[in-house]
């Protein structure tokens, strides 16, 4: 029972939130890279059908954007996974906020492929992401 008091005396409700906003932008950002790069054919496949009639079409175009947001997104994962230890052990939340500021650059960069190919309700599927990383990095901030 000490340990448990401890650590939540140690613990703010604005630190808990920072932890959980972190936890939530790492599994995202982390699940979504390595499926690109685990299954980068699959993906590959369907991005390359997905934008054949836009001018981001062609299998260089479309190798370069996959590997451009598995990078980010991987990116994006790590800061917030790292920047969560980092809350809790340091409470320093500025990895974290980078992380969730790559997140964010890489949601945008999908909904542009998203609106580009006019796949319109894939790009609405993006928006509560968004949001939710803009709030991230107010928190975070």
């Amino acid at each position: 029972m000490v340990t448990l008091s401890i650590i939540t005396e140690s613990l703010s409700h604005f630190k808990v939130i920072q932890i959980l906003t972190s936890s939530f932008l790492s599994i995202l950002f982390l699940q979504a890279g390595i499926d690109k790069v685990v299954d980068r054919e699959g993906n590959m496949a369907w991005l390359t059908s997905h934008f054949e009639d836009t001018p981001l079409g062609g299998i260089f175009k479309v190798g370069l954007m996959l590997s451009v947001i598995s990078v980010m997104e991987m990116a994006a994962g790590i800061l917030c996974a790292i920047g969560m230890v980092s809350i809790l052990w340091l409470d320093n939340s500025t990895l974290s906020f980078w992380g969730a500021v790559l997140g964010g650059i890489s949601l945008t960069m999908l909904f542009l492929g998203q609106r580009i190919a006019k796949d319109y309700t894939g790009a609405a599927v993006l928006v509560p992401y968004f949001i939710l990383t803009l709030l991230s990095i107010f928190i975070l901030g």
